[in-house]
Order: C-alpha cells, then structure tokens, then sequence
C-alpha cells in the first residue's frame, strides 16, 4: 500500500535544501579552492610577464640607455612597414566579412546541413601551409595573363587575398557564435515583414547584433596580418613581418623593442575593442508575448 507524501514536509525539506545551498554560495568556495586558483592566476601570469620583463631587460642593455628605442622610432622603414601591414589587415578584415556574414548567416538560416562542409572548407588554411599558398599564387598568377607579381598594386592584392584566406578559420568561428547568440530567423521575419530587402537586413540589422563576434574577429584577423612573414617575404611586399626578420639579422637590441612596441599595439588594439563593444550589451531580440 503506497504511502501518501505530505506536501507540507516535502516544501520543508525542499525549503531547507535551498537554504544550504544559498548559504554555500554565500560562504564562497573553501580555502584550499581559493589558494589552488591564485596559485594558477599566479602561474599564468608569470608565464606573461617574465620573458616580457626579460626582452625589456635585454633591449635596455644598449648604450646609451634607451637608445634602441629612439633608433627604431626613428626608422622610417618601422612605421612604413606597420602602416602598410595596418592598411593590408583593414582590407584583410573587410573582405573577409564580405564574404564569411552572408555565407554564415544564410547557412544557419536556411542550409543547416552544408554546416560541416562549410566549416571543413574554413580549415583548409590549418592544412595547406602558407609557403605552397604563396607558390601557388605566384605560379598562377604571377604570370600571363594576369602577370600581377609585376605591380606593387597587383602584389598587395594578392596578399590581402592570401591573407582573406588565412583568417578564415577565425572569422568564420567568430561570426557563428555571434549568429548562434541571437534569434536571427526572427529578426529576419520581422525585417522582411517590414518590407526590408536581404542587403538591408544584413547590414541594419544582422550587423549590429554582431559587432563584438567581429570585432573579435576582425582582432584575430589583424593580428594574423601584422605578424605574418611568409607569403609577405615571397611577394617581396614591405609588410611588418618581413622588417622584423630583416631587423633581426643586422641588428641585437633593436628586434627586442620592436617586438615590445608591436605587442604595447596589440593591447592598444584589444582596449580600443573592449571600449567599443561596450555598448553592444544591448542587443536587438525579437520575441512573442509571454
């Protein structure tokens, strides 16, 4: 004969329950919790900042103090090279939106199962090595009809186009995870009810929904471009990566402080994208009544 629950009890011991785990999190996690997590920020940290102090160290030893520095800032080939790399990282960063938002937003929102082949095909750059890229480029077009190789502009292009390829697997990831965040066949509903055409939708709305998955994409992409020295080197282009190594073999300290002002950039670049995604926390989402 099966026994009745009493409901009134079965509350308490839930009330009960509810309140130990309440007072739990109050408490926080237990010693030995938050000295093995300070130790791993301890590690990680150390991890970062011991070889920059050493590079700091070693650029320093130069006579007089700080000499290596002014050397480089007064390089002309320094802020040549890094200016270029900057223009091949912002058309690098346009192209591939241009190609990977329409191709992500049209197959989560109506191929889903060309997927996994469309995430196969962004991988490819992970299994082709970027010297046979180069090669190839320069056999195909750097001669007739094309004959590219011969111009400073059909050079460039060719980068930018090999390093479109090259981002990718980032891109492509990025702008996935921002699609899979919002309710996009709704907010593609409510556009076209409004009489909104698939360029306007992609552009005034899917965008704005996305703009920390590019900026974070667009970071990635930028940083792949502005350290980049192979395809650079073999189209003769005077990009960063390519001054850096020329840099490296004519003279000691100055490699060490170039490579410390390319990463005081880099975390220049990373706040200027955390100041500017701030103010896409507010999202647009479209949903029914509840």
């Amino acid at each position: 004969m099966s026994q009745s629950i009493n409901p009134i009890a079965a509350k308490a011991v839930i009330d009960e329950r509810t309140g130990r785990r309440a007072a739990a999190r109050r408490e926080g996690p237990g010693r030995g919790t938050r000295i093995a997590s300070w130790l791993v920020f301890a590690f990680g940290l150390s991890y970062f900042v011991i070889p920059l102090v050493a590079t700091l160290e070693f650029s320093l030893r130069a006579k007089p103090f700080g000499i290596a520095y002014q050397r480089v800032l007064a390089d002309p080939s320094f802020l040549g090279s890094l200016v270029y790399s900057f223009a091949i990282g912002i058309l690098t960063i346009v192209g591939s939106l241009a190609i990977m938002v329409p191709t992500a937003y049209w197959v989560r929102l109506r191929l889903p199962h060309l997927r996994p082949v469309v995430e196969f095909l962004t991988l490819t750059p992970f299994v082709i090595p970027p010297v046979v890229m180069v090669f190839g480029l320069l056999r195909s077009y750097g001669g007739a009809p094309f004959y590219l190789t011969n111009t400073d502009i059909g050079a460039s292009a060719l980068l930018v186009a090999a390093y479109i390829v090259l981002s990718f697997p980032y891109m492509y990831r990025a702008v996935d995870v921002g699609l899979r965040s919002i309710d996009i066949r709704s907010l593609t509903e409510a556009a076209q009810s409004l009489g909104a055409g698939w360029p306007r939708i992609i552009l005034q709305v899917i965008l704005p929904n996305l703009r920390v998955a590019l900026l974070s994409g667009a970071f990635l992409t930028m940083a792949i471009v502005i350290g980049e020295y192979t395809i650079a080197s073999f189209l003769f282009r005077p990009a960063f990566g390519p001054y850096l190594s020329h840099l490296g073999q004519n003279r000691a300290y100055e490699p060490a402080a170039v490579s410390l002002i390319s990463f005081g950039l880099t975390w220049l670049a990373l706040g200027v994208i955390g100041f500017i995604g701030r103010g896409s926390r507010t999202r647009v989402q479209i949903a029914g009544a509840r």
